[in-house]
């Protein structure tokens, strides 16, 4: 049963932390497509469309190649790292290691850490714990259960294609273009499913949750993001968005959630979020396949 292999990889994930494996999968994938890249440079939407069909074939390719789903989507989850590296940014900011925070900073977010404040770091990974949880977690573990192996590796390529060639940048706001929108879409369900676990993990705050996503995320470039983002900071009664600096290039995103701004004390808050959102996902994708099983 695909659903039960695909929450097999969130237990094994959470239990085991990342595979054992030199280069990791995904950094080979994006040494990989940095030279496909390479060969495929222009300023043009058709070539960065022919980057985003490469990465998606080898994503693809890789899963069929594996065959066995929970192996794939275990592979493709990212929560216990994600959760790792939050908490080390969130130590040395209890620290009052500001400097040190910083420079931990790029490993969960792409915005630019130089200058920023204590809470403004905080900010930054709350926010990376909302959209990562859809990203590295909810979102491979749906397209395992839904496709399999290739479902759950063909997800992780399109997100990473994103992450690499997708922002708004001089380079890559035409070659980038079709990656960006392909992770929108791949992320789309996903996104909102994950809006509908944070509620279920936060019952106390699901009204305000579902208020959020729909009256304060369509605000947000990001159809995906600001969804999780709203999210997170419903239910963890905090306030995210604002101003972020990604290579030179200055973003104002709006705010969502009502309460005080994100400080380091509610990065811990977050990862537990994260960490429970992801439990009941594989819960739900279990207890799903064992009915359905019994009613066959």
């Amino acid at each position: 049963m695909r659903s039960l292999a695909a929450a097999s990889g969130v237990v094994a994930d959470r239990a085991l932390g990342e595979p054992p494996l030199r280069p990791h999968p995904v950094s080979a994938f994006g040494t990989a497509m940095r030279a496909v890249e390479a060969r495929l440079y222009a300023d043009c939407r058709a070539r960065g469309a022919v980057h985003a069909v490469v990465g998606l074939g080898l994503g693809l390719g890789a899963g069929r190649a594996i065959g066995s789903t929970a192996v794939a989507t275990y592979v493709a989850v990212a929560g216990r790292a994600l959760a790792e590296a939050a908490t080390t940014v969130a130590t040395a900011l209890d620290a009052g290691d500001l400097e040190a925070a910083r420079r931990l900073l790029p490993g969960l977010v792409g915005r630019e850490p130089d200058g920023l404040d204590a809470g403004e770091v905080a900010r930054a990974v709350v926010e990376s714990l909302a959209d990562n949880t859809v990203d590295a977690v909810v979102a491979p573990v749906l397209w395992g259960a839904v496709a399999g192996a290739p479902g759950a590796l063909g997800y992780r390529a399109v997100n990473t294609l994103d992450a690499m060639v997708g922002h708004r940048s001089d380079r890559y706001r035409r070659y980038g273009w079709a990656s960006a929108r392909l992770d929108d879409l791949a992320g789309w369900a996903p996104a909102r499913a994950t809006a509908l676990l944070v509620a279920a993990a936060r019952p106390s705050a699901a009204g305000a949750v579902w208020r959020a996503v729909r009256h304060e995320a369509p605000a947000h470039p990001s159809p995906n993001a600001g969804v999780a983002e709203a999210a997170f900071a419903a239910a963890l009664g905090v306030r995210l968005g604002g101003t972020n600096c990604y290579g030179g290039r200055t973003e104002q995103r709006p705010s969502v959630g009502t309460g005080p701004a994100a400080a380091g004390a509610d990065i811990g808050r977050a990862v537990r979020l994260s960490a429970d959102v992801g439990a009941l996902l594989a819960a739900t994708l279990a207890g799903g396949a064992v009915v359905g099983g019994r009613w066959r």
